[in-house]
């Protein structure tokens, strides 16, 4: 139990007392940044637990597990949008809220209760990429540069005013995998820094400018299949975007077959697309649409574990001219 002397401590160094709503892995660096650095954590709002695995294991969310460890109280309701979840809530206090991929709109009357506002990491530079899947659009649309964004919520699909951005590279060869933890670090850390000048008064909200808003809509089951026509570049973006979930998918001898770790060849080849036209170090040589061709280093034969191109290889013999489709 916190003391009151320990309670004005903290309070000396500008931290608000908090609500913190979040549930994936996404939002577990943040929680724990903010329990490191004394941030009073008055309630954790997270989704309830679900069915998980083939044997549909009722599991709780990262985010219930790790306030769990920390002695933070948590609370799972189905549904935000009623009278006695709202005055749940609302009994907690708090000087704000931070929302890090909860996975519901927040009410108004909830981003009415708090006096701060209701903080929120966003995965993009906004405005570009508003929306639920900014981290895989910026890699499908072969993107250089993304951020992160913390921003005030308000009733709209993230077009509150943004109270800072921090840039962040996306590397040659990243994933949707390495990207997502990085983010999730570079969002805690800079929550951090933003949250005590933010209470302070330190910090003005930038509206954003709306006739520069991209946007970033959820993934489409469509989009996952593989298509050999596209150019090396697009067909290694959409691998890229997909790995490690849900991942990008093709058929070889009329099995669903995932592929990862996807990079450009410097070669060209001649076959049709889709062609395996052998193996390297690293991984499975393939000929794009455009003539190019791409590495595969990591598949997925359906029913089976993610293993090297080359394990998998040893256990399955390629016919000459073998196609993915």
């Amino acid at each position: 139990m916190e003391t009151e002397a320990e309670r004005r401590e903290r309070k000396s160094l500008g931290w608000p007392d908090v609500v913190f709503f979040g549930t994936p892995a996404f939002a577990v660096p943040t929680l724990e940044k903010l329990a490191a650095a004394g941030v009073s954590i008055r309630l954790v709002v997270t989704q309830p637990d679900r069915p998980s695995g083939r044997g549909k294991k009722l599991t709780p969310p990262p985010v219930k597990i790790v306030a769990e460890r920390l002695g933070l109280p948590v609370y799972q309701p189905e549904r935000l949008r009623t009278e006695p979840v709202y005055s749940a809530i609302a009994g907690y206090g708090g000087d704000c809220a931070i929302v890090v991929a909860y996975g519901q709109i927040l009410p108004q009357i909830l981003l009415d209760g708090y006096p701060r506002g209701v903080l929120n990491i966003h995965g993009s530079l906004l405005p570009h990429l508003r929306g639920a899947a900014p981290m895989q659009r910026a890699i499908l649309a072969g993107d250089g540069l993304t951020g992160v964004s913390i921003m005030l919520l308000d009733a709209g699909m993230d077009t509150g005013p943004v109270l800072g951005q921090r840039e962040v590279a996306i590397r040659e060869v990243e994933t949707f995998g390495s990207l997502h933890d990085r983010m999730a670090q570079d969002g805690a850390e800079f929550l951090l820094e933003i949250l005590a000048d933010w209470k302070s008064g330190r910090l003005c909200p930038q509206p954003q400018d709306d006739s520069a808003a991209t946007y970033a809509p959820p993934i489409k089951k469509d989009e996952l299949r593989i298509h050999w026509n596209l150019s090396a570049e697009r067909i290694v973006n959409s691998i890229r975007a997909f790995d490690p979930l849900p991942g990008a998918f093709a058929y070889l001898d009329g099995r669903r077959i995932k592929c990862f770790q996807a990079s450009l060849h410097p070669l060209k080849g001649q076959g049709q697309p889709g062609e395996v036209l052998g193996s390297g170090e690293q991984g499975l040589v393939v000929l794009a649409g455009d003539g190019r061709i791409l590495s595969i280093g990591e598949v997925q034969l359906e029913g089976q574990r993610r293993l090297p191109a080359s394990a998998f290889l040893r256990g399955h013999s390629l016919m000459p001219n073998a196609r993915l489709e």
